[in-house]
């Protein structure tokens, strides 16, 4: 028996893990993130992702203990394909759980600091609560940074073992590369003749995919402090819509479309737009026009220190099981 509470996050959906997982080994939550890697725990991770449970874009995570006493909960996020090294959408819907299942004690009224731990570092989610209620959270997010700017993808297409049409695509278009506690790639969807908007997700999907692939080996896939924070985790593909508003969709992991504004790719998006001297909030709307408000609380040594405003919504409490008889056992996924 699997306990969980499920939550959306601009639509995106978070299946928080209450029971049913065995302990996970590792002195830090970096550490839980490779031994989660073991067939008894996957397996669960497999259950929730794949059909019939969940399907192809789902989102949760396992609750751990976190790394020391200075944080109140630590976390391992995963998705179909894996584990993530960070969740913007998922850190909102657990500082609403946090605070509304008294996980950390929290007034009435006014703001609540929840620090997690996750496999990219310490972040906060800042719950907002009136009369009893949330009413939002603020994330803050590691120190975020420009990685690299201008990267030429058409070279990198050919090595990647892409098809002809989707290498003739990439020809000429170059990447803005950023952290945000994942690496992203940033492009706009007009390089490619298209805009963010449900109509074009499935070519989105598909450049997501091959720009994923043309970066593999590059020099701006790499974390320069932690060798497993590596890798272009998503593509953002965005349009601009004003001085301060843009709307995106981010294509993660292979091929996973993030519904919300996705939080750590926004963090990314406002680290470009930092360093090319932007300053204010960022209005940032998704594919299904939900919008998160983004801003920079500060500046250190490594990088800008962004703040994410969003909100997360309980949708159901579910006890998954599975019979030793199914055929299909932990479950499918057609993409």
């Amino acid at each position: 028996m699997i306990h969980t509470i499920d939550y959306h996050t601009g639509g995106e959906p978070f299946r928080i893990v209450t029971a049913g997982v065995p302990p996970i080994p590792g002195d830090t939550v970096l550490e839980r993130r490779e031994a989660a890697g073991a067939v008894e725990i996957d397996r669960i991770r497999r259950l929730l992702c794949h059909e019939p449970r969940g399907h192809a874009d789902m989102y949760g995570c396992f609750l751990v203990p976190p790394d020391d006493e200075g944080a109140d909960l630590g976390v391992l996020f995963w998705h179909k394909d894996g584990y993530s090294t960070a969740c913007g959408h998922g850190t909102i819907a657990l500082g609403v759980h946090a605070v509304d299942e008294g996980l950390v004690k929290a007034a009435p009224d006014g703001e609540t600091d929840i620090v997690i731990d996750v496999p990219s570092g310490r972040v906060t989610a800042r719950v907002r609560r009136s009369a009893g209620r949330v009413e939002s959270v603020v994330f803050r997010n590691v120190p975020s940074y420009v990685v690299a700017r201008g990267v030429d993808l058409g070279p990198l297409a050919g090595p990647a073992g892409l098809s002809a049409g989707l290498s003739e695509a990439l020809s000429g278009v170059t990447a803005d590369i950023a952290y945000g506690g994942a690496i992203y790639a940033s492009i706009p969807a007009g390089a490619f003749g298209l805009s963010v908007s449900p109509e074009h997700l499935t070519e989105l999907i598909a450049l997501g995919r091959a720009v994923k692939a043309a970066l593999a080996g590059h020099p701006a896939a790499r974390h320069p402090g932690d060798d497993r924070l590596s890798g272009v985790y998503g593509v953002i593909f965005h349009d601009d819509l004003g001085p301060a508003h843009q709307r995106n969709v981010t294509v993660f992991a292979d091929g996973e479309v993030d519904r919300s504004p996705c939080g750590s790719g926004t963090a990314a998006r406002l680290a470009l737009l930092h360093d090319a001297g932007f300053t204010g909030t960022l209005v940032h709307d998704g594919i299904v026009g939900t919008r998160f408000l983004a801003r920079v609380a500060g500046t250190t040594k490594e990088g800008i220190v962004p703040e994410v405003e969003g909100m997360a919504y309980r949708t159901g409490e579910h006890r998954f099981t599975l019979d030793p008889r199914d055929p299909l056992g932990a479950g499918f996924t057609l993409r």
